[in-house]
């Protein structure tokens, strides 16, 4: 067969494999924010179950996010030297491991390492898309290609509100999260049968292995870049609002503020995921479009912040209102995403994994230092009333908490000043060094 048939057959061939590798790494996703905002539902279940305060749930949620730190840039690391199929499998196990542990654990160390369990596998998650999207789709692709990255992504996080509130309704929460964590095995299994590391068409350059620069070389060439650490901290403050309130306490606030039902709040609060899963792929697509990254940015992070003041410190508005503003705020800090393309295109595409592993390392930082650091706030003004077992804090002692939400999202504007704008273009070196 001639070379020239090869090469057609390749592109041939391309668009089925990119698909469903994308596919299933975007599945990955899905699973990972659904086990990620799970305990938002399950906030007086764990407090009763492991008779623990606010700030000890915060801790636990969070043990999530500390493993999410850890891993970040081995993550990329591993992800650029071992490729995606044999490194993401593992990850993913490891994920789904941790879910089993968590769901069997008796007391409130086991539940902790089963979280941290969880969080080591989920690490590699949306590394590993965001690599793949790169080895297997044109470059100008990349920003509308992770926005419906993120789209699947979302959708597991609306799984994680009501319909996971609602399945532990009819189960015990430890036989749903079982579940949960055998249908992680079968992810696995296909994810080692379909993925492959790079499409056969790739160009010579992302052909390159990360064997060509070594790991500390890799790390280095990170970090002596200012614009990889001013968009690591936007995207660390534009983001931790998302998990603070969406991933943990948004639930039983709504609650609280508005006299709902459980389920009522966890829908209420899935709208912010809806609206990150409609957004994210709109703003990217908008952004390509435009040729301009900062100002689609600059806006949703504006709106972001109007929308979720309102729905905080005007608890007197509507459901209908406070529906809508919940989807504003999801759908406009979507535009955040955007910095993870801005990343790519100034980082070599061997560095591509190294380079994203660094900025989800912000990511995580806020969420594990947030998450317990709320729980510490209500704790300080709770009045001690109790509810079956659990802490029941008042709507003050939330709008106290709750005032490093617009707080984050105003250092984000902030730090959105020191970010170049790219124009949709990549800015990397042509040659390694």
């Amino acid at each position: 067969m001639s070379k020239r048939l090869l090469i057609k057959k390749d592109k041939i061939q391309h668009p089925i494999r990119a698909w469903a590798i994308w596919l299933l790494s975007a599945v990955f996703m899905f699973y990972k924010y659904a086990i990620e905002v799970s305990p938002s539902v399950m906030t007086t279940t764990l407090m009763k179950t492991f008779a623990i305060s606010g700030a000890e749930l915060g801790n636990l949620a969070a043990c999530y996010f500390y493993a999410y730190l850890l891993l970040q840039i081995p993550a990329g690391l591993l992800l650029d030297r071992f490729g995606p199929r044999k490194t993401t499998t593992l990850a993913i196990i490891l994920c789904a491991l941790g879910c089993l542990i968590f769901a069997a654990a008796d007391s409130l160390m086991l539940a902790g390492i089963g979280r941290f369990l969880t969080g080591a596998g989920a690490a590699f998650a949306a590394v590993n898309c965001l690599k793949l999207i790169a080895n297997w789709f044109p470059f100008r692709h990349f920003a509308f290609m992770a926005g419906l990255m993120m789209t699947m992504a979302m959708l597991g996080a609306v799984g994680g509100q009501a319909p996971l509130a609602a399945f532990i309704q009819k189960m015990e929460w430890r036989h749903a999260l079982e579940s949960i964590g055998m249908a992680g095995f079968i992810l696995a299994l296909l994810f080692w049968l379909i993925v492959r590391d790079r499409s056969p068409s790739h160009s010579r350059e992302k052909q390159l292995t990360s064997s060509k620069i070594s790991l500390l070389e890799s790390v280095k060439k990170v970090l002596k870049n200012p614009q990889s650490w001013w968009l690591s901290v936007y995207s660390g403050f534009a983001f931790a609002p998302v998990m603070v309130f969406g991933g943990l306490w948004g639930v039983s606030f709504i609650t609280q503020a508005f006299t709902l039902s459980h389920n009522m709040a966890a829908q209420m609060v899935s709208l912010i995921f809806i609206g990150f899963a409609i957004g994210a792929p709109l703003l990217g697509w908008f952004s390509d479009w435009i040729g301009r990254r900062r100002i689609v940015m600059l806006w949703g992070t504006i709106f972001a912040l109007f929308a979720i003041t309102g729905v905080v410190y005007a608890p007197g508005i509507s459901a209908y209102s406070l529906a809508f503003l919940l989807f504003i705020f999801g759908f406009s800090i979507s535009s955040f995403l955007l910095c993870f393309t801005m990343i790519r295109e100034i980082s070599l595409p061997i560095l591509a994994a190294t380079a994203i592993g660094f900025m989800n390392a912000f990511d995580a930082f806020l969420g594990a230092f947030s998450d317990p650091l709320t729980g510490k706030f209500l704790d300080l003004t709770w009045t001690g009333e109790l509810l079956d077992g659990a802490r029941v804090f008042s709507l003050s002692a939330y709008q106290s908490a709750f005032l490093t939400l617009p707080i984050y999202l105003i250092i984000s504007l902030f730090t959105l000043m020191k970010i170049k704008e790219t124009h949709c273009k990549p800015s990397y070196p042509n040659s390694l060094p």
